[in-house]
Parts: C-alpha cells; structure tokens; sequence
C-alpha cells in the first residue's frame, strides 16, 4: 500500500512520523512555515534543531509552500503546535475547495485550543468541511521522537469515530518497530494525550527539587486519576485511560528528560523563571498553555484537578512551587475512589 501523504509541521515528531511513513513506501511532503529548515532537509537530510544525529531518506521531500506538498494527496498528517492548528486548517481548507481533494485526515498534535477549550479533532472538522474532507483519526501515544528514530520499540493507538479509517491509518504506520492499535474512544484519547504534559510538568518540577521515587509515582498516579474525571465528565471511556494514551503517555512524558515539559518542569523546580524556560527551550511546551485551557474547564464544568490547580498558581499566579506541594499534601483525608 503506497500513497500521497502531506506530513504538516517539521519538529520533531511530525519529521519522524514522516520518515515512518516514507520508511513504509509512501510518496511523503513534509511541509514547514521554515523556508530554511525545509532547505537543510532537502539538502542535507537532516533537521539539526529537533533531530539530532540523524539522517532522513533522500525520497523525502519537503515543502515550504503549502498547495505544493498538498497535491494530489490522499491523506493529510497534521503536526502542528496546538496554537496553530486551526490557522493552518483553514489554509488547507482553503486549498482542498479549490482542488476538489477529499483526503483523509490525521492529527499527531497534543492539546487544547485556549479559549474554545476544544480538541483538536474538533477544531479540524470545523475548520475543514465535511464535503472537502474524510474521516478524522488521532494518532497518539507514549512515544518520544528521540526513540523512534532510533527504531525503538514503540505502540501508539489510532483513535476514530470511523473504525475503518482508524484501520486504515493502522497500516499505514504500522513497522516491526512501531505498532499501531485502533480505539474508537477519540474524546478519551485527546484529552489524555493533552493533559498528561500537565503532569509532565510537575514531575520535572519535583526531580528539579530533590524529590525521589515515591513523589513522582503519586504525582503521576493522582495525575491519571483527575485527567480521567475530566475525561469521564464528556463521555470518554474510562477504559482509555488505563491504555496507551493515558496510563502509558503518562509513564513516558513524566519520567524522560526526552519530555521538553519535564525539561521545563525540571528547570522550574531549581528556580528557573518561567518566560526563561519558554525562551531558551527552542521549541513549545504544550503542557503551560494546557494547564490554563484544563483549569479553566475544570472550574467550569465542577470537576476536582488539585494537582492542575496547583500547577496553574505556580505558572499563572507565581505560587512557590513548595508552597503548592505543601498545601497539596495537606489537604484534607479522603477516600482514593
């Protein structure tokens, strides 16, 4: 199976899952807004800034012009920053009304859209009509670029409404190093693949400060069981967060220093000011802008997140991160379920 894939956003993620796809056979545009950056990969095969030490195939192009590497394409990757995912749709909306494609699309991006407080599958439907477009498939899943590149053994799920376009995304990507599963729980999947940067961040934040082993696993255990109560409160199963997008992004997002949110986690536990972890990380923290977008609908829809709250005060409101774990662990006793 070979075909026309236009991979959208060149960082680190949507440049490996472009080299997967170009490693399976498929004729893959990787598109950048970086007229620089789509130069060094086309001449050197390389993508220095977000790949390190590693060389791509020559078969994969890259584009800077985004009507270019859309032509002719059967399927769309979109793997954009969550801020620009809906501007981005729109000038791919814009592209497929006047070409007449209808592609399938796929989004490898993790997060919610500030303000609308929307998932990102949701922002591409409305950004891109149905009559211009097929079924939408979220990718997700505990995997760092990092590791992928170096054919570590990795599993991701493949989450639609439309089981045959979640099967079909399947075969797609699927290598003897990376494994594909299908879900049709797309609310549970996004949610959980959003919000486990949040707890990425305190879980840096707590190794920048000295804490061991036992904090780290409550953390990351607490932080499953409010990212699932979100979850649940629109319909998500709970089952997924006990899967690879939940449980299992959790374990690989809060424990690696591969995670730019627990490098920046980590870097505000030893005292780094925020708009200097922002400024000299070189690429986006998704789970700062995360944390604000999940507290404010946290607030908004009745739903207990301490932990999200009390990162929100140490990001937003300037809380002493000492002072958030304090009053966290001193909260009143109460039942674990």
């Amino acid at each position: 199976m070979s075909e026309k894939i236009a991979v959208l956003g060149a960082g680190s993620w949507g440049s490996i899952l472009a080299s997967v796809l170009d490693e399976n056979g498929n004729d893959v545009r990787l598109w950048s807004y970086n007229p620089k950056q789509v130069e060094e990969l086309n001449t050197e095969h390389t993508n220095s800034h977000y790949i390190k030490d590693f060389k791509f195939s020559p078969s994969l192009v890259a584009y800077s012009d985004l009507e270019s590497a859309l032509k002719d394409v059967q399927t769309i990757l979109f793997v954009v920053p969550t801020k620009a995912i809906r501007s981005v749709a729109g000038e791919v909306a814009t592209i497929l009304k006047k070409t007449g494609l209808q592609p399938q699309l796929i989004h490898a991006s993790k997060g919610i859209e500030q303000n609308t407080y929307k998932r990102l599958s949701q922002v591409l439907a409305e950004e891109i009509p149905a009559e211009n477009r097929q079924a939408i498939t979220v990718l997700s899943g505990p995997s760092h670029a990092e590791d992928v590149a170096r054919h570590d053994l990795t599993l991701i799920t493949a989450a639609s409404e439309n089981l045959d376009a979640a099967k079909h995304v399947q075969k797609l990507f699927m290598t003897p190093y990376f494994r594909v599963y299908t879900n049709p729980d797309v609310i549970g999947v996004e949610i959980g693949a959003a919000l486990k940067n949040i707890i990425a961040l305190g879980a840096g934040a707590l190794h920048g400060l000295g804490y061991g082993d036992n904090a780290k696993a409550a953390l990351m255990t607490r932080g499953l069981a409010e990212i699932s109560r979100l979850g649940t409160s629109f319909g998500a199963d709970p089952m997924t967060f006990i899967g690879l997008s939940g449980v299992g992004d959790i374990i690989v997002t809060a424990t690696s220093s591969n995670s730019r949110n627990w490098r920046a986690g980590d870097e505000l536990g030893r005292g780094e000011a925020l708009d200097d972890v922002v400024s000299h990380m070189g690429m986006v923290i998704e789970g700062v802008a995360t944390t604000k977008a999940a507290y404010e609908l946290s607030k908004e829809r009745g739903v207990s997140m301490p932990i999200t709250e009390a990162i929100y005060q140490v990001l937003y409101e300037g809380k002493d991160i000492k002072q958030a774990i304090s009053e966290l662990m001193q909260r009143e006793g109460r039942s674990e379920f």
